[in-house]
């Protein structure tokens, strides 16, 4: 068997697979290509622009627009890849807490989902590419070489993202985090575009109780093992 050159890995918010993802692709030397990204680059250019988030219709119009490309990470600042809008670097301007508010929001819409269907599948088409979403197996990138999706209990998954949250000084609670995951999950599931579920040919990986080292075991050998047919 050739080696995979496509690596789609899909989950629920919290599931593990933006680290994992990370993980594999530093181990096998490929782009980590997480598709949050762009839908953040979005959220950002309305913001600066003035777009109003709640205008659908604007919001589609102006992720059909703007220019979004995802590369290796040039610079060691503990970025995972170079996020570049309209010609700028803004890797970590997308990580801000105004966009983090808006995100859900702007990913929800049909349009922009579509918009960014194009722009991921022609990077991901340039092979040597591990890429995370919600639908990357089943939308983005049915091709892959290679499909995973992670899972974990809503319980497990919100409370690893309350002790993310924490170690970044955000005082939260956990009821609220939990709240919020149980939301996003709704959304996630339910949108009539692209709704979060596993591709037919997707390995199924719970990571329920599991270490990130041990998660990330499973998926090496499950490359690996792909690797050597």
């Amino acid at each position: 068997m050739a080696v995979p050159q496509i690596i789609a890995i899909d989950g629920p918010a919290g599931s593990g697979k933006s680290t994992l993802g990370r993980m594999l692709a530093d181990h096998f030397g490929y782009l980590y290509f997480d598709t949050g990204v762009m839908y953040r680059a979005v959220t950002l250019a309305a913001l600066q622009r003035q777009v109003p988030i709640e205008d659908e219709s604007a919001v589609t119009s102006l992720a059909e627009q703007v220019q979004i490309d995802v590369r290796v990470a040039s610079i060691e600042d503990g970025r995972s890849s170079d996020v570049w809008l309209d010609g700028i670097d803004v890797t970590w301007e997308i990580r801000r807490l105004e966009v983090e508010a808006q995100v859900s929001i702007v990913s929800a819409y049909p349009g922009v989902r579509r918009a960014l269907t194009g722009k991921q599948r022609n990077i991901g088409l340039r092979g040597r590419v591990v890429m995370v979403g919600r639908d990357i197996g089943t939308v983005v990138l049915p091709e892959a070489d290679l499909k995973a999706f992670l899972d974990a209990s809503v319980e497990e998954r919100a409370r690893r993202r309350h002790d993310e949250l924490h170690l970044r000084g955000q005082d939260v609670k956990y009821g609220e985090t939990l709240e919020a995951m149980r939301q996003r999950d709704r959304i996630d599931s339910t949108r009539k575009f692209a709704p979060l579920v596993p591709s037919m040919d997707a390995v199924i990986l719970n990571t329920d109780g599991m270490s990130i080292e041990q998660a990330f075991e499973k998926l090496k050998k499950l490359m690996e093992g792909n690797l050597a047919g």
